[in-house]
């Protein structure tokens, strides 16, 4: 150790060692929405199951949405972080298809 840093006054810090001032925020990591596509085959009670089973959806509030996609094309399901939003589309796209239902289930990034 050099004599300059040996006569210096110690304010508590050490070198190298991170303060509370300078501790980087972290930002939340985005969310996904996950959407449910109209077509012209699904029946509705089967979109309403799927609302129910893979999203936890009230029976009426399920029937809503399943209203909203039937009338405007599309409607959120439910908005998720990226694993969770993947997971559930890939659930509902494979029991779809094991059901003979061309039901599309996709993700977005929430704005």
């Amino acid at each position: 150790m050099s004599d300059e840093k040996l006569n210096q006054p110690d304010d508590g810090r050490e070198e190298g060692v991170a303060t509370a001032a300078s501790k980087p925020r972290l930002a939340r990591p985005p969310l996904y929405k996950v959407l449910l596509f109209n077509d012209d085959y699904t029946p509705m009670d089967f979109v309403v199951v799927i609302l129910v089973e893979f999203f936890h959806m009230p029976t009426e509030k399920a029937t809503q949405i399943m209203l909203k996609i039937h009338t405007e094309g599309k409607a959120v399901c439910g908005v998720f972080s990226r694993d969770v939003a993947e997971t559930k589309a890939q659930q509902v796209n494979d029991f779809s298809r094991e059901n003979n239902q061309p039901l599309l289930c996709h993700v977005e990034v929430d704005q």
